[in-house]
């Protein structure tokens, strides 16, 4: 249904808008804000290495595994209600992980609020859909782009000035509890100007799908984390093995499920799209190395280098800046040359990380800190180009009825990506400093060989895949 030729008031409509985004913002502000204060929750909580990591893993798990299930939920009981359930909830988990009293408490709420992130997320774009016409969408768009850059650059800076002052005493705390306000200026505001939206049509969830699916992803995330705390036992590597398992049934549950005309939470056509499958591998291997990277950087700077969190904040600021500046850029060239994009950007990405490990390696980054900026930047510069080029290619070989299914298939391994990234590259972080406690750069820099093993890959194939395509193309 769209809503573009009804009545509906035009200031409105942008008022309406405003409040998804600022949502929109808190959510992503929330997502990068919290590795600057990981160094203040665990000295005042007491927590382990291992509970740093799942305070950051598992609201990615959370969002990632409520993506496909409530983008689905919002279709059958409408987007504005999942919407505001979402805000609510995640407000709510916000104020429970600024109260918390103790580590534990504070993982189970950060997993509560991934969850409700993951109820408002899918509502944002598809109700900006059915609001704007085909004129006035293309703005609105742009403009969740931005907010989405401006969220990304802020969260560093933010997160380190709120930990830094140490406001009223309260330490990380403020992190979460700044999301209140925003939160229910956000409802009040989807309240008065958000229209009511009609319900599709009843589709009972894939109840059996989403249990599955999350369980297969626990079984694989959880010995990541855990792993390196007991000593890698063998019931580590059993409850991965159980873990891929429960992927390839989850996979035959959904065809069984297509052929059988009942509710799929992943939709079997799209996946058999081979480049669509090797697109959405792609995506989560590039953010598997950027944020289990960004993870590892934050506790270097701070704790290897005893670095201020505002001073952390500033170093790594221009990673989201060059990422905002080279996707403006690239945004205007729309659909052209995505494959030359994919190849460049990724190259670029290469070479920031590679000038980040020499850093590391060489010992600059501990006689002066501002040597990292220059990498960071590259890095960002890279993944400007890359990512919108990458989902634009991912997403068009998914038709025009798919899309909403494609772009949730494709968010919902980015996460799966994140969330290994974090759990493999900690490991390998704090493994080395146990062989090392004083050993920072060292352990860092042997952290950094993860991405770029991995951006090697990448630009490998995204230049065979270049040749491929200009080979097509060759009459």
């Amino acid at each position: 249904m769209s809503l573009a030729g009804t009545n509906m008031r035009r200031n409105h409509r942008w008022m309406a808008v405003y409040a998804l985004y600022l949502a929109m913002f808190m959510n992503i502000l929330d997502m990068t804000i919290v590795n600057l204060a990981l160094p203040a929750i665990r000295s005042e909580l007491n927590a382990t290495d291992t509970q740093l990591e799942w305070v950051v893993v598992v609201y990615i798990l959370t969002f990632a595994a409520g993506l496909l299930p409530f983008g689905r939920f919002g279709d059958v009981v409408g987007r504005d209600k999942v919407f505001l359930w979402g805000v609510a909830g995640f407000t709510g988990s916000s104020l429970a992980c600024g109260l918390a009293p103790d580590i534990h408490f504070l993982i189970i709420s950060r997993a509560v609020q991934g969850l409700c992130a993951a109820a408002m997320v899918p509502q944002v774009l598809a109700i900006v859909h059915v609001m704007f016409n085909d004129a006035e969408k293309g703005k609105a768009i742009g403009l969740f782009g931005s907010v989405s850059a401006l969220g990304a650059v802020a969260g560093p800076l933010v997160g380190g000035l709120i930990v830094t002052l140490d406001m009223f005493d309260l330490s990380w705390r403020p992190i979460f509890l700044m999301n209140l306000p925003v939160g229910l200026v956000s409802i009040l505001g989807a309240l008065r100007f958000l229209p009511t939206l009609q319900a599709g049509r009843r589709v009972d969830p894939d109840w059996a799908g989403t249990a599955l699916f999350l369980l297969a992803v626990t079984l694989v995330l959880f010995p990541l984390v855990e792993g390196r705390q007991f000593g890698w036992p063998l019931w580590c590597f059993a409850l991965m093995a159980l873990g891929l398992c429960g992927g390839v049934f989850f996979y035959r549950l959904q065809v069984r499920n297509c052929e059988s005309g009942l509710p799929e939470l992943l939709p079997v056509s799209i996946c058999r799209d081979r480049l669509f499958v090797l697109g959405v591998a792609y995506v989560s291997i590039c953010f598997s190395a950027l944020a289990g990277m960004f993870f590892v950087m934050s506790i270097y700077l701070q704790t290897g280098l005893g670095l201020t969190p505002l001073f952390a904040g500033l170093i790594l600021a221009p990673h989201p800046m060059g990422v905002m500046l080279a996707s403006t850029l690239t945004g205007r060239l729309g659909a052209r040359a995505q494959e030359l994009r994919v190849l460049t950007g990724s190259s670029v990405v290469l070479v920031g990380v590679t000038l980040l490990w020499l850093v590391a390696s060489y010992g600059l980054a501990a006689t002066a800190g501002f040597w990292l900026g220059l990498p960071l930047l590259v890095v960002g510069l890279g993944t400007g180009v890359l990512i919108p080029a990458l989902f634009q290619r991912v997403l068009s070989r998914v038709s025009g009825v798919d899309a909403g299914a494609g772009s949730g298939v494709l968010q919902a391994f980015q996460q799966l990506g994140m969330a290994v990234g974090i759990a493999l590259q900690g490991q390998i972080f704090f493994q080395a400093l146990e062989k090392s406690p004083a050993g920072y750069s060292s352990a860092a820099s042997l952290t950094l060989l993860y991405p770029m093993i991995f951006f090697g890959v990448l630009v490998a194939l995204s230049f065979f895949f270049y040749l491929e395509r200009q080979s097509d193309r060759t009459p």
